[in-house]
């Protein structure tokens, strides 16, 4: 039982990761990408939905992206979503085709964009203390119960906060790769 949980603590912690490099992936450094606009909700049928459920992303330009609507209802709504996601993008509707154009990266833009990769860094920090929180418990009510022995809780415990910190040190290096990435002029 102890072991599955170690695993599992792992496998979580791998997801943050994951989720991270997921983000890093939408911060483009000067460069239109497709995945830039990836993780957009638009409040749209009712309810927020992913924009690829709502419209199609390609790039047609290396410093533009280009969003076509499927349904031109929803056209203001994807338009609103683009301008309040805090990438500091403008788009410029042309009936069911947004156009996106990528900003040029001065110097205010590449310290935005860092700020932002911080923040990323950071949730992916919370979420691998809370996976270590979630373990320890785990582990205390297990020694509680009499199913693992002090030391086996104090051993396991150890075990857990490695990986958390092995895991944390991932965060930060992914993150200050990203931060030299963004800075590159």
């Amino acid at each position: 039982m102890a072991d599955f949980s170690m695993k599992d603590l792992q496998r979580r912690m791998d997801g943050a990761l994951d989720a991270l490099a997921r983000e890093f992936m939408g911060l483009r450094t000067g460069r239109a990408s497709t995945s830039l606009l990836e993780d957009i909700t638009v409040n749209a049928y009712g309810g927020t939905v992913p924009l690829k459920q709502v419209a199609g992303v390609s790039v047609p330009e290396p410093r533009m992206l280009s969003v076509q609507v499927w349904d031109q209802g929803v056209t203001k709504a994807v338009e609103k979503a683009i301008m309040e996601s805090g990438l500091g993008l403008n788009p410029m509707s042309e009936g069911t085709v947004i156009r996106v154009p990528i900003p040029e990266l001065n110097e205010e833009r590449r310290a935005e964009l860092t700020k932002v990769a911080g923040k990323y860094a950071e949730q992916a920090r919370i979420a691998i203390r809370n996976v270590r929180r979630d373990g320890l418990e785990h582990l205390k009510k297990s020694e509680k119960e009499g199913e693992i022995s002090q030391d086996e809780l104090h051993r396991q415990s150890d075990q857990v906060q490695k990986m958390t910190d092995e895991h944390i040190k991932k965060v930060d290096d992914a993150l200050a790769h990203k931060e030299e990435e963004i800075m590159q002029v």
